[in-house]
């Protein structure tokens, strides 16, 4: 068998269905990558610690056991201890979404507290540097490791490997959505293999977007038996009433099947969603968005704090660039342009300029030659970018100068994309909560293909920050921002 192929469903079991009959084991790639990670996180740990201890031990070689070896232990004890007890070794959540790393860094936050509680009770003179240094090394360390893993993952299921087969239930519209962002997202590991629907058939007979449909709603627990399903995603179909929900996880007990139940709020995740048990009926709760409070203090500092630093990194960067801008055409070296920011006020944007002078009034020549999605003006190969435009536009260096907009307070790092004024005329009340929250100088746009992407995609996307945003989605936003801008993908 190939390194990342499914096993063979039938080859073993472990444990029993609900009705008496063997369940499927998992497959052969989950259970190595999960090893994979479990070996590189305890030899990422072993390695800051012992190079650690190592450096400083070897300074106080005299009283290396009493000082340096137990703190060293003790250190590797806890952080392993609670990567464990935080479950983030999970096959649930490795390998996807930023959950996995949300786990890493509360097992890490859970070491320092319990250390230095440690350090405090025994009055331990060198506790501080395992709290200050060793543990941030590790957590530095372990989610560099965790990302490369992640990478080589994401490799194979874009080949066609490792990718884990569901059986969607529910009606022909909804499982046909689900099949389309699956194959989208392949990175995500999930592979609809088969379909089961109210009457047994499909939008296209037998099959459904070239997925066999095999069978009744009435029947999905029978298919995961025989055919070794992994997922069950349950999508909405007036069939799925509670009591039929209930007794379908019922039937699935003992199996290596989970359970996915798509709520009808598709576009709500993340945070944002509970589930609460009230007089004994689960509840999903959802939460309102989060647009003031610590979080978002949080953020403005970040913000200012980052955009300060930016500037500082590339000023030099930014002293070149615009030089090259006045050395290539007519004109000054940046473009001024009016925007619309939070809570609809307006303000003005600062970009490097990648057009010749006079370009705005050009526009209208163009106007039947637009290939923008929507409300948007966009030309792959517009006669108004400079040569140097051009390369400044790929790779997104043009918009550097938003910095100063972030340092000011008008933009932020991470939100949806700044509108034009005539664009946010257009708005109807769904698309205008766009304006709830600061434009970002990078988004979920930026990161999911830009120019590219159709405009309903881009609002969807915008929406989805806005209602599901956290700290986290920033971070992970900010880390693929870099590699979207490498690619230059959709960016012209």
């Amino acid at each position: 068998m190939q390194q990342g192929e499914l096993i063979d469903p039938f080859s073993s079991a472990r444990g029993r269905l609900a009705n008496g009959t063997m369940s499927r084991p998992a497959s052969g790639w989950e259970q190595r990558y999960r090893r994979s990670v479990i070996i590189s996180d305890t030899v990422a740990t072993a390695f800051v610690v012992a190079s650690i201890g190592n450096f400083f031990g070897a300074r106080d070689a005299a009283n290396w056991h009493e000082k340096w070896g137990i703190l060293a232990f003790c250190t590797e004890l806890l952080v392993l201890g609670a990567l464990a007890v935080s479950r983030s070794w999970s096959p649930a959540v490795l390998g996807q979404g930023a959950e996995e790393f949300r786990r890493l860094g509360r097992s890490m936050f859970t070491a320092t507290v319990v250390l230095a509680l440690g350090g405090i009770a025994l009055t331990s003179r060198n506790i501080k540097l395992w709290i200050f240094v060793a543990i941030p090394a590790i957590a530095l360390v372990t989610m560099t490791t965790r990302y490369l893993l992640r990478l080589s993952l994401h490799k194979q299921r874009k080949e066609g490997r490792c990718l884990r087969p569901v059986l969607a239930a529910g009606s022909p519209a909804t499982v046909r959505d689900l099949i389309t962002r699956t194959r989208k997202f392949p990175h995500l590991g999930w592979r609809v293999d088969g379909v089961c629907t109210t009457d047994g058939r499909g939008i296209d007979g037998d099959q459904l977007d070239g997925v066999p449909v095999v069978g009744r709603l009435t029947d999905v627990a029978k298919y995961v038996e025989h055919d070794g399903y992994r997922v069950v995603a349950v999508t909405p179909d007036p069939h799925w009433t509670p009591d039929r929900l209930q007794r379908l996880a019922w039937n699935l007990e003992g199996s290596d099947a989970e359970m996915v139940v798509a709520p009808v709020l598709m576009e709500v995740a993340g945070p944002r969603l509970h589930v609460d048990a009230v007089l004994g009926i689960p509840l999903l709760r959802v939460s309102m968005p989060t647009f003031t409070g610590g979080r978002r203090a949080i953020k403005v500092v970040v913000d200012r704090v980052g955009a300060a630093f930016l500037l500082l990194l590339f000023a030099p960067l930014m002293a070149l660039v615009g030089l090259l801008v006045v050395a290539d055409s007519r004109g000054g070296v940046f473009y001024r342009q009016r925007r619309v920011g939070k809570g609809g006020r307006e303000f003005t944007i600062l970009k490097f300029r990648t057009m010749v002078v006079g370009a705005h009034k050009a526009r209208a020549e163009l106007t039947d030659r637009n290939e923008g999605a929507g409300l948007l003006f966009k030309l792959r190969r517009d006669p108004r970018v400079t040569r140097v435009g051009a390369v400044l536009r790929r790779y997104s260096l043009d918009e550097l100068p938003q910095l100063f907009n972030v340092l000011t307070g008008s933009m932020s790092l991470v939100g949806p994309r700044p509108p034009l004024p005539e664009e946010s005329a257009a708005y109807g009340p769904d698309i205008r909560r766009r304006l709830l929250v600061k434009p970002g100088l990078t988004g979920l746009w930026q990161i999911s293909g830009r120019s590219d992407l159709p405009w309903e995609e881009a609002v969807r996307l915008d929406l989805r920050y806005v209602e599901d945003w956290s700290l986290a989605l920033d971070t992970v936003i900010l880390w693929k921002t870099l590699r979207a801008v490498l690619y230059g993908q959709g960016a012209y």
